[in-house]
Protein backbone atom coordinates (compact mmCIF):
# COMPACT_ATOMS: atom_id res chain seq x y z
CA UNK A 1 0.00 0.00 0.00
CA UNK A 2 1.50 3.38 -1.45
CA UNK A 3 2.25 6.33 0.70
CA UNK A 4 2.52 9.58 -0.67
CA UNK A 5 1.23 13.02 -0.78
CA UNK A 6 -2.21 12.31 -1.85
CA UNK A 7 -5.11 13.39 0.58
CA UNK A 8 -6.09 10.46 3.64
CA UNK A 9 -9.41 10.25 4.70
CA UNK A 10 -10.22 8.95 8.12
CA UNK A 11 -11.90 5.62 6.38
CA UNK A 12 -8.73 5.26 4.12
CA UNK A 13 -6.38 5.48 7.32
CA UNK A 14 -8.63 2.81 9.07
CA UNK A 15 -8.15 0.60 6.27
CA UNK A 16 -4.27 0.85 6.18
CA UNK A 17 -4.57 -0.23 9.48
CA UNK A 18 -6.78 -2.94 9.54
CA UNK A 19 -4.66 -4.25 6.30
CA UNK A 20 -2.02 -6.81 5.80
CA UNK A 21 -0.40 -4.94 2.65
CA UNK A 22 2.81 -3.92 3.46
CA UNK A 23 3.65 0.04 3.57
CA UNK A 24 5.91 1.36 0.77
CA UNK A 25 6.21 5.04 -0.43
CA UNK A 26 5.49 5.78 -4.11
CA UNK A 27 7.91 6.98 -6.38
CA UNK A 28 6.62 10.69 -5.98
CA UNK A 29 7.32 10.76 -2.26
CA UNK A 30 10.50 9.37 -2.45
CA UNK A 31 11.41 11.65 -5.25
CA UNK A 32 10.35 14.54 -3.03
CA UNK A 33 11.89 13.54 -0.19
CA UNK A 34 14.93 12.82 -1.73
CA UNK A 35 14.79 16.61 -3.07
CA UNK A 36 14.51 18.04 -0.01
CA UNK A 37 17.66 16.22 1.24
CA UNK A 38 19.83 17.55 -1.45
CA UNK A 39 18.54 20.99 -1.03
CA UNK A 40 19.10 20.96 2.63
CA UNK A 41 22.95 19.34 1.56
CA UNK A 42 23.60 22.19 0.12
CA UNK A 43 22.63 25.31 1.69
CA UNK A 44 24.47 23.77 4.55
CA UNK A 45 27.54 23.43 2.53
CA UNK A 46 27.39 26.43 1.11
CA UNK A 47 27.66 28.13 4.87
CA UNK A 48 27.35 31.63 5.72
CA UNK A 49 23.14 31.09 7.62
CA UNK A 50 22.52 29.86 10.19
CA UNK A 51 19.42 27.25 9.79
CA UNK A 52 17.15 26.58 13.41
CA UNK A 53 17.79 23.16 14.56
CA UNK A 54 19.83 22.33 11.46
CA UNK A 55 23.38 23.92 12.22
CA UNK A 56 22.00 25.85 16.24
CA UNK A 57 21.00 24.61 19.39
CA UNK A 58 17.48 24.04 19.83
CA UNK A 59 14.44 25.72 21.85
CA UNK A 60 16.39 28.66 23.53
CA UNK A 61 19.75 27.70 22.59
CA UNK A 62 18.32 29.00 19.18
CA UNK A 63 21.57 31.10 18.48
CA UNK A 64 24.12 29.02 19.69
CA UNK A 65 25.82 27.81 16.54
CA UNK A 66 27.02 24.17 15.92
CA UNK A 67 29.66 23.39 14.27
CA UNK A 68 29.62 21.47 10.76
CA UNK A 69 31.65 18.66 12.95
CA UNK A 70 28.70 18.25 15.30
CA UNK A 71 25.34 18.60 13.60
CA UNK A 72 25.47 14.74 13.47
CA UNK A 73 25.83 14.41 17.12
CA UNK A 74 23.65 17.25 17.45
CA UNK A 75 20.56 15.15 16.26
CA UNK A 76 21.11 12.08 18.03
CA UNK A 77 21.74 14.28 21.08
CA UNK A 78 18.52 15.64 20.42
CA UNK A 79 16.54 12.59 20.57
CA UNK A 80 18.22 11.16 23.76
CA UNK A 81 17.91 14.17 25.84
CA UNK A 82 14.02 14.54 24.43
CA UNK A 83 12.98 10.44 25.56
CA UNK A 84 12.17 11.63 28.88
CA UNK A 85 8.19 9.84 28.86
CA UNK A 86 6.77 9.12 31.86
CA UNK A 87 3.26 7.55 32.88
CA UNK A 88 1.56 4.14 31.21
CA UNK A 89 2.68 3.06 28.14
CA UNK A 90 0.84 3.98 24.91
CA UNK A 91 -1.44 1.58 23.93
CA UNK A 92 0.31 -0.49 20.63
CA UNK A 93 -2.28 0.28 18.37
CA UNK A 94 -1.43 4.14 18.79
CA UNK A 95 1.82 3.94 18.68
CA UNK A 96 1.06 2.13 15.20
CA UNK A 97 -0.85 4.85 14.23
CA UNK A 98 2.21 7.54 15.08
CA UNK A 99 4.30 5.92 13.08
CA UNK A 100 1.58 5.89 10.29
CA UNK A 101 1.02 9.08 10.75
CA UNK A 102 4.95 10.36 10.63
CA UNK A 103 5.55 8.55 7.68
CA UNK A 104 2.89 10.40 6.10
CA UNK A 105 3.92 13.59 7.16
CA UNK A 106 7.55 13.06 5.88
CA UNK A 107 6.94 12.04 2.91
CA UNK A 108 5.83 14.99 1.81
CA UNK A 109 9.17 16.52 1.21
CA UNK A 110 9.22 19.77 3.42
CA UNK A 111 11.01 18.11 6.53
CA UNK A 112 14.74 17.46 5.21
CA UNK A 113 14.92 13.53 6.22
CA UNK A 114 16.57 11.09 4.17
CA UNK A 115 14.95 8.55 2.60
CA UNK A 116 16.99 5.44 4.86
CA UNK A 117 15.00 7.06 7.37
CA UNK A 118 11.95 7.17 6.11
CA UNK A 119 12.23 3.43 5.24
CA UNK A 120 13.47 2.67 8.63
CA UNK A 121 10.15 3.88 9.53
CA UNK A 122 8.29 1.96 7.65
CA UNK A 123 10.25 -1.46 7.89
CA UNK A 124 9.08 -0.77 11.68
CA UNK A 125 5.44 -0.52 11.20
CA UNK A 126 5.74 -3.17 8.27
CA UNK A 127 7.09 -5.70 10.99
CA UNK A 128 4.89 -4.31 13.79
CA UNK A 129 7.88 -3.51 15.42
CA UNK A 130 6.41 -0.97 17.72
CA UNK A 131 8.54 1.34 20.22
CA UNK A 132 7.43 2.15 23.72
CA UNK A 133 6.37 5.37 24.12
CA UNK A 134 5.06 7.04 27.55
CA UNK A 135 1.68 9.21 28.41
CA UNK A 136 3.05 11.89 30.04
CA UNK A 137 5.91 14.26 28.83
CA UNK A 138 4.40 16.35 25.65
CA UNK A 139 3.22 19.89 25.79
CA UNK A 140 1.89 19.52 22.98
CA UNK A 141 3.13 22.84 21.45
CA UNK A 142 6.70 22.52 20.06
CA UNK A 143 5.51 19.05 18.82
CA UNK A 144 4.81 16.19 20.93
CA UNK A 145 8.66 15.85 22.01
CA UNK A 146 9.21 13.46 24.49
CA UNK A 147 6.59 10.93 23.09
CA UNK A 148 8.34 11.07 19.81
CA UNK A 149 11.72 10.85 20.73
CA UNK A 150 10.74 7.44 22.28
CA UNK A 151 9.23 6.51 19.10
CA UNK A 152 12.23 7.34 17.37
CA UNK A 153 14.71 5.69 19.84
CA UNK A 154 15.32 2.83 17.88
CA UNK A 155 16.51 4.57 15.19
CA UNK A 156 19.49 5.27 16.54
CA UNK A 157 19.87 1.69 18.37
CA UNK A 158 18.57 2.35 21.23
CA UNK A 159 14.99 2.78 23.82
CA UNK A 160 12.61 -0.47 23.78
CA UNK A 161 10.37 -2.24 21.53
CA UNK A 162 7.23 -4.64 21.57
CA UNK A 163 7.60 -6.94 18.76
CA UNK A 164 5.35 -10.43 19.04
CA UNK A 165 4.49 -9.75 22.81
CA UNK A 166 8.20 -9.70 23.66
CA UNK A 167 9.76 -6.25 24.76
CA UNK A 168 13.18 -5.92 23.02
CA UNK A 169 15.97 -3.20 23.46
CA UNK A 170 16.65 -0.95 20.45
CA UNK A 171 20.16 -2.92 19.89
CA UNK A 172 18.59 -6.28 20.23
CA UNK A 173 15.95 -5.16 17.41
CA UNK A 174 18.60 -3.76 14.85
CA UNK A 175 20.20 -7.73 15.66
CA UNK A 176 17.20 -9.52 14.85
CA UNK A 177 16.45 -7.70 11.37
CA UNK A 178 20.20 -7.48 10.20
CA UNK A 179 19.64 -3.21 10.44
CA UNK A 180 22.22 -1.04 10.68
CA UNK A 181 22.13 1.48 12.92
CA UNK A 182 21.26 4.96 11.31
CA UNK A 183 23.91 8.01 11.93
CA UNK A 184 20.71 11.17 11.62
CA UNK A 185 21.85 14.08 9.47
CA UNK A 186 21.67 17.59 9.73
CA UNK A 187 17.41 18.28 10.74
CA UNK A 188 16.55 14.69 10.90
CA UNK A 189 16.53 14.70 14.82
CA UNK A 190 13.89 17.75 14.77
CA UNK A 191 12.24 16.07 11.79
CA UNK A 192 11.34 13.42 13.72
CA UNK A 193 10.77 14.96 17.15
CA UNK A 194 8.75 17.86 15.97
CA UNK A 195 5.21 17.01 14.96
CA UNK A 196 1.55 16.16 16.59
CA UNK A 197 1.67 12.49 15.51
CA UNK A 198 0.94 11.65 19.42
CA UNK A 199 -1.95 13.75 19.85
CA UNK A 200 -2.89 12.96 16.19
CA UNK A 201 -2.64 9.36 16.87
CA UNK A 202 -5.10 9.71 19.81
CA UNK A 203 -7.46 11.29 18.16
CA UNK A 204 -7.85 9.34 14.63
CA UNK A 205 -8.04 6.07 17.22
CA UNK A 206 -10.98 7.45 19.05
CA UNK A 207 -12.55 8.98 16.38
CA UNK A 208 -12.88 5.55 14.49
CA UNK A 209 -13.84 4.03 17.85
CA UNK A 210 -16.61 6.99 18.70
CA UNK A 211 -18.78 6.64 15.63
CA UNK A 212 -19.47 3.04 16.17
CA UNK A 213 -19.73 4.16 20.35
CA UNK A 214 -22.79 6.90 18.86
CA UNK A 215 -24.58 3.61 16.60
CA UNK A 216 -23.84 1.33 19.89
CA UNK A 217 -25.39 4.43 22.60
CA UNK A 218 -28.34 4.65 19.73
CA UNK A 219 -28.90 0.87 19.87
CA UNK A 220 -28.79 0.58 23.48
CA UNK A 221 -31.08 3.34 24.47
CA UNK A 222 -33.79 2.03 21.57
CA UNK A 223 -33.77 -0.94 23.71
CA UNK A 224 -34.26 1.22 27.06
CA UNK A 225 -36.82 2.81 25.46
CA UNK A 226 -39.28 -0.37 24.77
CA UNK A 227 -38.46 -1.63 28.04
CA UNK A 228 -39.22 2.05 30.46
CA UNK A 229 -42.70 1.73 27.85
CA UNK A 230 -41.91 5.34 26.13
CA UNK A 231 -43.70 6.62 23.83
CA UNK A 232 -42.40 7.23 20.00
CA UNK A 233 -43.95 10.58 18.74
CA UNK A 234 -40.77 12.77 19.62
CA UNK A 235 -39.00 10.42 17.13
CA UNK A 236 -41.19 11.69 14.01
CA UNK A 237 -39.21 12.93 11.15
CA UNK A 238 -41.61 16.16 11.21
CA UNK A 239 -40.34 17.20 14.47
CA UNK A 240 -36.55 17.10 13.76
CA UNK A 241 -37.25 18.59 9.73
CA UNK A 242 -38.00 21.84 11.52
CA UNK A 243 -35.00 21.85 13.47
CA UNK A 244 -32.52 19.78 11.08
CA UNK A 245 -29.77 19.51 12.55
CA UNK A 246 -27.54 16.73 10.78
CA UNK A 247 -26.87 14.33 13.99
CA UNK A 248 -30.45 15.27 15.35
CA UNK A 249 -32.02 13.85 12.12
CA UNK A 250 -30.04 10.27 11.68
CA UNK A 251 -30.29 9.65 15.44
CA UNK A 252 -33.88 10.03 15.19
CA UNK A 253 -34.13 7.66 11.76
CA UNK A 254 -32.10 5.46 13.47
CA UNK A 255 -34.45 5.07 16.48
CA UNK A 256 -37.18 4.60 14.53
CA UNK A 257 -35.70 2.46 12.15
CA UNK A 258 -34.11 0.03 15.14
CA UNK A 259 -38.28 -0.25 16.59
CA UNK A 260 -39.85 -0.92 13.96
CA UNK A 261 -42.68 -3.81 14.64
CA UNK A 262 -41.65 -3.72 18.39
CA UNK A 263 -44.73 -5.01 20.16
CA UNK A 264 -44.42 -2.77 23.09
CA UNK A 265 -43.79 0.18 21.05
CA UNK A 266 -47.11 -0.54 19.34
CA UNK A 267 -48.87 -0.70 22.75
CA UNK A 268 -51.29 2.18 23.81
CA UNK A 269 -49.46 4.50 26.44
CA UNK A 270 -50.54 5.72 29.51
CA UNK A 271 -48.24 8.60 29.99
CA UNK A 272 -47.89 12.24 28.25
CA UNK A 273 -44.38 12.12 27.95
CA UNK A 274 -41.56 11.06 28.70
CA UNK A 275 -38.18 12.48 30.71
CA UNK A 276 -35.84 14.06 28.78
CA UNK A 277 -32.79 10.79 28.77
CA UNK A 278 -35.94 9.32 26.93
CA UNK A 279 -37.39 11.94 24.79
CA UNK A 280 -34.97 14.03 23.40
CA UNK A 281 -32.14 11.53 22.52
CA UNK A 282 -32.04 12.53 18.94
CA UNK A 283 -31.51 15.98 20.18
CA UNK A 284 -28.70 14.80 22.88
CA UNK A 285 -26.99 11.83 20.50
CA UNK A 286 -27.02 14.09 17.32
CA UNK A 287 -25.10 17.23 18.65
CA UNK A 288 -22.37 14.50 19.69
CA UNK A 289 -22.70 12.72 16.52
CA UNK A 290 -22.00 16.26 14.63
CA UNK A 291 -19.50 17.35 17.45
CA UNK A 292 -17.21 14.05 16.04
CA UNK A 293 -17.92 15.29 12.58
CA UNK A 294 -16.11 18.48 13.30
CA UNK A 295 -13.31 16.73 14.88
CA UNK A 296 -12.95 14.31 11.77
CA UNK A 297 -12.25 17.61 9.59
CA UNK A 298 -9.75 18.68 12.19
CA UNK A 299 -7.89 15.43 12.14
CA UNK A 300 -8.16 14.42 9.08
CA UNK A 301 -6.56 17.75 7.98
CA UNK A 302 -3.61 17.16 10.94
CA UNK A 303 -3.05 14.07 9.16
CA UNK A 304 -2.44 14.91 6.22
CA UNK A 305 0.14 18.28 7.08
CA UNK A 306 3.36 18.47 7.33
CA UNK A 307 3.93 19.67 11.19
CA UNK A 308 7.96 19.51 12.08
CA UNK A 309 9.59 23.01 12.23
CA UNK A 310 11.46 24.28 10.23
CA UNK A 311 10.05 23.82 6.89
CA UNK A 312 11.99 23.21 3.97
CA UNK A 313 10.17 24.29 0.64
CA UNK A 314 13.52 23.91 -2.33
CA UNK A 315 11.43 24.96 -5.28
CA UNK A 316 11.01 28.56 -3.53
CA UNK A 317 14.72 28.45 -2.29
CA UNK A 318 13.26 28.89 1.23
CA UNK A 319 13.64 27.45 5.14
CA UNK A 320 11.45 28.48 7.07
CA UNK A 321 11.24 28.18 10.85
CA UNK A 322 7.65 28.57 12.18
CA UNK A 323 4.83 27.02 14.59
CA UNK A 324 3.22 24.19 12.68
CA UNK A 325 3.96 21.96 15.55
CA UNK A 326 1.96 23.86 17.70
CA UNK A 327 -1.35 21.39 18.75
CA UNK A 328 -3.74 24.26 19.28
CA UNK A 329 -6.25 22.75 17.16
CA UNK A 330 -6.16 19.30 18.22
CA UNK A 331 -6.06 20.52 21.82
CA UNK A 332 -9.27 22.65 21.46
CA UNK A 333 -11.01 19.67 19.13
CA UNK A 334 -10.10 17.09 21.93
CA UNK A 335 -11.71 18.92 24.23
CA UNK A 336 -14.74 19.33 22.52
CA UNK A 337 -14.96 15.67 21.90
CA UNK A 338 -14.60 15.12 25.84
CA UNK A 339 -17.40 16.68 26.17
CA UNK A 340 -19.35 15.10 23.18
CA UNK A 341 -18.54 11.90 24.45
CA UNK A 342 -19.07 12.31 28.11
CA UNK A 343 -22.47 13.28 27.23
CA UNK A 344 -23.86 10.07 25.66
CA UNK A 345 -22.79 8.40 29.10
CA UNK A 346 -24.04 11.21 30.97
CA UNK A 347 -27.49 10.53 29.52
CA UNK A 348 -27.21 7.00 29.66
CA UNK A 349 -26.73 6.94 32.95
CA UNK A 350 -29.71 8.72 33.26
CA UNK A 351 -31.87 6.18 31.49
CA UNK A 352 -30.58 3.27 33.64
CA UNK A 353 -31.49 5.36 36.96
CA UNK A 354 -35.15 5.55 35.55
CA UNK A 355 -35.61 1.67 34.73
CA UNK A 356 -34.42 0.86 37.79
CA UNK A 357 -36.76 3.23 39.69
CA UNK A 358 -39.66 0.93 39.95
CA UNK A 359 -42.15 2.58 37.66
CA UNK A 360 -44.35 1.48 34.76
CA UNK A 361 -44.90 -1.72 35.71
CA UNK A 362 -41.54 -2.65 36.35
CA UNK A 363 -40.00 -3.56 39.87
CA UNK A 364 -37.89 -1.86 41.88
CA UNK A 365 -34.10 -2.27 40.85
CA UNK A 366 -35.77 -4.73 38.24
CA UNK A 367 -35.37 -7.44 40.71
CA UNK A 368 -38.60 -10.37 40.95
CA UNK A 369 -38.02 -10.37 44.83
CA UNK A 370 -36.86 -7.01 45.83
CA UNK A 371 -36.01 -6.32 49.40
CA UNK A 372 -34.52 -9.93 49.63
CA UNK A 373 -32.37 -8.77 46.77
CA UNK A 374 -30.73 -5.75 45.47
CA UNK A 375 -31.04 -6.20 41.80
CA UNK A 376 -29.50 -4.22 39.82
CA UNK A 377 -29.21 -1.60 42.51
CA UNK A 378 -25.40 -0.86 42.53
CA UNK A 379 -24.55 -1.18 38.89
CA UNK A 380 -26.59 2.15 38.73
CA UNK A 381 -24.13 3.41 41.12
CA UNK A 382 -20.96 2.34 39.32
CA UNK A 383 -22.22 3.74 36.32
CA UNK A 384 -22.89 7.20 38.70
CA UNK A 385 -19.37 7.19 39.57
CA UNK A 386 -17.37 6.98 36.36
CA UNK A 387 -20.19 9.44 35.05
CA UNK A 388 -18.45 12.00 37.31
CA UNK A 389 -15.12 10.79 36.57
CA UNK A 390 -15.91 11.80 33.40
CA UNK A 391 -17.27 15.29 34.38
CA UNK A 392 -13.56 15.85 35.92
CA UNK A 393 -11.65 14.61 33.24
CA UNK A 394 -13.83 17.14 30.73
CA UNK A 395 -12.27 20.22 32.36
CA UNK A 396 -10.41 21.29 29.44
CA UNK A 397 -6.71 20.85 28.87
CA UNK A 398 -6.49 23.52 26.34
CA UNK A 399 -6.91 27.02 28.69
CA UNK A 400 -3.70 26.06 30.81
CA UNK A 401 -0.44 26.72 29.47
CA UNK A 402 3.38 26.20 31.25
CA UNK A 403 5.79 28.45 29.27
CA UNK A 404 8.93 25.92 29.08
CA UNK A 405 12.56 26.17 27.52
CA UNK A 406 13.39 29.10 29.06
CA UNK A 407 10.25 31.06 27.86
CA UNK A 408 10.79 30.58 24.34
CA UNK A 409 8.26 28.22 24.35
CA UNK A 410 5.58 30.60 26.09
CA UNK A 411 2.62 29.33 25.47
CA UNK A 412 1.72 25.27 25.06
CA UNK A 413 -1.53 23.90 24.11
CA UNK A 414 -1.54 20.78 26.45
CA UNK A 415 -3.69 18.81 23.51
CA UNK A 416 -1.66 15.52 24.57
CA UNK A 417 -3.22 15.87 27.96
CA UNK A 418 -6.48 16.47 26.28
CA UNK A 419 -5.45 13.47 24.25
CA UNK A 420 -4.62 11.00 26.99
CA UNK A 421 -8.19 11.99 28.86
CA UNK A 422 -10.39 11.38 25.51
CA UNK A 423 -9.57 8.50 25.27
CA UNK A 424 -10.21 7.53 28.79
CA UNK A 425 -13.61 9.02 28.89
CA UNK A 426 -14.28 6.79 25.91
CA UNK A 427 -13.61 3.55 27.80
CA UNK A 428 -15.51 4.87 30.77
CA UNK A 429 -18.46 4.92 28.39
CA UNK A 430 -18.14 2.15 27.01
CA UNK A 431 -18.78 0.37 30.83
CA UNK A 432 -22.04 3.25 31.27
CA UNK A 433 -23.46 1.88 28.20
CA UNK A 434 -22.48 -1.76 28.93
CA UNK A 435 -24.41 -0.71 32.46
CA UNK A 436 -27.31 0.37 30.57
CA UNK A 437 -27.70 -2.46 28.08
CA UNK A 438 -27.49 -5.31 31.14
CA UNK A 439 -30.16 -2.77 32.92
CA UNK A 440 -32.39 -2.45 29.60
CA UNK A 441 -32.17 -6.61 28.96
CA UNK A 442 -33.08 -7.29 32.30
CA UNK A 443 -36.58 -5.28 31.95
CA UNK A 444 -37.12 -6.36 28.67
CA UNK A 445 -36.87 -9.60 29.64
CA UNK A 446 -39.12 -9.12 32.64
CA UNK A 447 -41.30 -7.82 30.01
CA UNK A 448 -41.70 -11.10 28.31
CA UNK A 449 -44.18 -12.51 26.51
CA UNK A 450 -44.29 -9.19 24.91
CA UNK A 451 -41.15 -8.00 23.02
CA UNK A 452 -39.22 -5.27 21.22
CA UNK A 453 -38.51 -5.22 17.76
CA UNK A 454 -36.63 -8.32 15.82
CA UNK A 455 -33.56 -6.49 15.73
CA UNK A 456 -33.30 -5.94 19.54
CA UNK A 457 -34.68 -9.07 20.56
CA UNK A 458 -31.96 -11.07 17.78
CA UNK A 459 -29.47 -8.84 20.17
CA UNK A 460 -31.12 -9.93 23.29
CA UNK A 461 -31.06 -13.40 22.84
CA UNK A 462 -27.66 -13.05 21.90
CA UNK A 463 -26.73 -11.43 24.89
CA UNK A 464 -28.63 -13.82 27.32
CA UNK A 465 -26.25 -16.99 25.83
CA UNK A 466 -22.92 -15.01 27.00
CA UNK A 467 -25.48 -13.47 30.70
CA UNK A 468 -28.44 -14.65 32.33
CA UNK A 469 -31.07 -12.83 33.57
CA UNK A 470 -30.78 -11.92 36.97
CA UNK A 471 -33.48 -13.65 39.00
CA UNK A 472 -31.56 -13.66 42.33
CA UNK A 473 -28.37 -11.88 43.16
CA UNK A 474 -24.81 -13.35 42.28
CA UNK A 475 -21.15 -11.58 41.68
CA UNK A 476 -21.86 -9.32 39.09
CA UNK A 477 -18.56 -8.03 38.01
CA UNK A 478 -18.20 -10.71 35.64
CA UNK A 479 -21.01 -10.05 34.20
CA UNK A 480 -20.54 -6.33 33.97
CA UNK A 481 -17.05 -7.06 32.35
CA UNK A 482 -18.73 -9.57 29.59
CA UNK A 483 -21.57 -6.99 28.74
CA UNK A 484 -18.66 -4.85 28.01
CA UNK A 485 -17.61 -6.94 25.80
CA UNK A 486 -20.59 -7.64 24.03
CA UNK A 487 -21.49 -4.24 23.29
CA UNK A 488 -18.32 -3.12 21.68
CA UNK A 489 -19.18 -6.19 19.47
CA UNK A 490 -22.77 -4.67 19.26
CA UNK A 491 -21.86 -2.75 15.25
CA UNK A 492 -18.83 -4.91 14.22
Amino acid sequence: MEISNQTLSLKQLSLILNSDEPLCLSESAKQAIISCRDYLDNKIAAGGKRYYGVNTGFGSLCDVEISPESINQLQENLVMSHACGMGQEVPQEIVRLMLLLKIQSLSYGHSGVALSTVERLIAMYNKSVLPIVYTQGSLGASGDLAPLAHLSLPLIGKGECWYQGKRYSGEAIEEMFGWNRLTLQSKEGLALLNGTQFMSAYGVYILLRAQKLVEQANFIASASLDAYACRLEPFNALVHRIRPHKGQLLVAQAIQDLLQESELAEQEKTQVQDPYSFRCIPQVHGASWDTIQYVESVFTTEANSVTDNPNVFPEEDEIISAGNFHGQPLALALDFLKIALAEIGNISERRTYLLLSGNRNLPVYLSPKPGLNSGLMIPQYTAASIVSKNKQLCSPASVDSIPSSNGQEDHVSMGANAAVQCLEILENVQSILAIEWMTAAQALSLRQPKKSSPRINTMLDAYRKEVAQINEDRVLYTDLEITKQFVKRLNH
